[in-house]
């Protein structure tokens, strides 16, 4: 494991309320390698705090919290709960509240919210107090008996946090509770949430949740874990010491939230040749085969290189700069960069983005050049798309059935991952007319005739 200077050091007067000991996580597929999500995580989660998790897409942050929830056993490692007790499945202390929602609509919102308790050893007077008590603190008071599809989403969210605090568990797991919602609501339910956990009205120890917005983890949390990707590792322990209520506007809460930027762009240290000469050289990694390319569009890319390159930003920002321009969070923001580094148009360095000279002139260029320089780009970056051209040309059919490339890149990665690879990959080398696809014949072809 490695941890970054940042690693807070907390009061061994707190108490660990659950650990995460050497947890991994591998999910077996069928006649392919293993898919490992998560590898060597060990995490304290202390009374009276929240811990957000962040982390870009693949970081196995969401399997990580339904391991500490005792929803999914890890694969190796293990929970422990009160530094003794193992965490075991479906524990009635521990609650989690999902970004869908998940609510029954054959039932009532009091129905809802009195299902968590089911099953629990309450009389029939006590289960009632913990469902009304709940219903109060998330102010659904007069929404008893109402049905899901009467509620609006921030509603819906707020009969998911009362289902979880019902039953008043020693630790909530929340799974961005408010990314499905408008900005305007999902402030205001966070905030109230918030106030909720500051004045002590909520019946819970801790809490932890995954986000994908970096501002709102600085605005929650006390702690900020940051999973690297593939497999996700904690990369970095960040506190955030600031009080509430917090300010967007303040000058160290744009620190925080620049620095946690800069953390997740960071590159390797420079190493000298005089440092290299007298280290011992690792074994060489073969270099992968395939790439996990993200559902991000040509146009996409287009319109980021071209909101970076126009004034003020004159092709380099800081990344939360750009986000609240485009109104991008993390999830969005880092595969679409990330596209355009790996396609050699922009680079992410220490939380900027800024383009390349290959960039600029995309951007100036007019439609028939920009497919040229984005084909050239696919080619010579891409290696699966080198390869599927490669044969395309060699064949005199001038086509290929893409089967054969789904299978190659199932045996790197999870089947979802593979098909939107190749998604992906469809729109892109579209653009580029390198070569096009029938998916009624689930064939790649040019459109080259032999002979030609």
């Amino acid at each position: 494991m490695s941890y970054s200077s940042e690693n807070d050091q907390i009061s061994e007067t707190k108490t660990v309320l659950v650990s995460s000991r050497t947890v991994s996580q591998v999910y077996h597929k069928d006649s392919a390698v293993d898919l490992q999500v998560l590898d060597d995580v060990t995490l304290d989660i202390y009374e009276g705090e929240i811990v957000g998790l962040l982390g870009r897409a693949g970081s196995g942050k969401s399997s990580f919290l339904r391991i500490m929830a005792g929803l999914i056993s890890p694969s190796s490692g293990e929970v422990v709960w009160n530094e003794k007790r193992q965490l075991e499945k479906n524990r009635p202390d521990v609650a989690m509240v999902f970004q869908s929602f998940a609510l029954f609509p054959w039932m009532t919102v009091k129905e809802n919210i009195a299902l968590g308790l089911k099953g629990q050893k309450l009389s029939k007077t006590d289960k009632e107090t913990q469902v009304t008590a709940a219903i109060e603190l998330m102010g659904l008071g007069g929404y008893e008996n109402a049905w899901p599809k009467e509620l609006a989403p921030d509603m819906k969210q707020r009969v998911g946090m009362a289902r979880a605090l019902a039953i008043r568990p020693e630790l909530i797991c929340m799974d961005e509770p408010f990314s499905d919602l408008d900005i305007l609501t999902a402030e205001n339910l966070r905030t109230d949430f918030v106030e909720l956990w500051n004045e002590d009205k909520l019946p819970v120890k801790s809490l932890m949740m995954v986000t994908h917005n970096i501002e709102e983890a600085v605005l929650i949390c006390d702690r900020i874990v940051v999973f690297s990707s593939n497999p996700g590792r904690v990369a970095h322990i960040l506190p955030v010491t600031l009080s509430h209520p917090r300010s967007r506007e303040d000058q160290e809460f744009r620190g925080i939230v620049d620095h946690i930027y800069a953390l997740m762009t960071q590159r390797a240290p420079v190493i000298s040749e005089a440092d290299i000469s007298i280290m011992p050289k690792p074994p060489s990694a073969p270099a992968p085969s395939v790439l996990t390319l993200p559902p991000v569009s040509v146009a996409m890319m287009t319109g980021m290189m071209e909101a970076l390159a126009a004034a003020p930003l004159n092709g380099r920002a800081d990344l939360p700069v750009l986000a609240e321009k485009l109104q991008l969070e993390l999830d969005d923001l880092f595969p679409l960069g990330e596209s355009l580094e790996l396609l050699g148009l922009a680079e992410l360095e220490d939380g900027d983005i800024f383009l390349t000279d290959e960039g600029v002139h995309f951007v100036l260029s007019d439609h028939e050049e920009r497919k040229a320089i984005m084909g050239y780009a696919l080619i010579h970056n891409v290696p699966l798309i080198k390869t599927i051209r490669a044969v395309l040309d060699e064949r005199p059919s001038h086509s290929a059935d893409a089967t054969r490339f789904l299978s190659e890149l199932e045996a790197g990665m999870s089947p979802d991952y593979a098909r939107q690879t190749l998604h992906t990959l469809i729109g892109w080398t579209r653009f580029a007319e390198l070569f096009d696809y029938d998916e009624e014949s689930n064939r790649f072809y040019t459109d080259e005739k032999e002979g030609d």
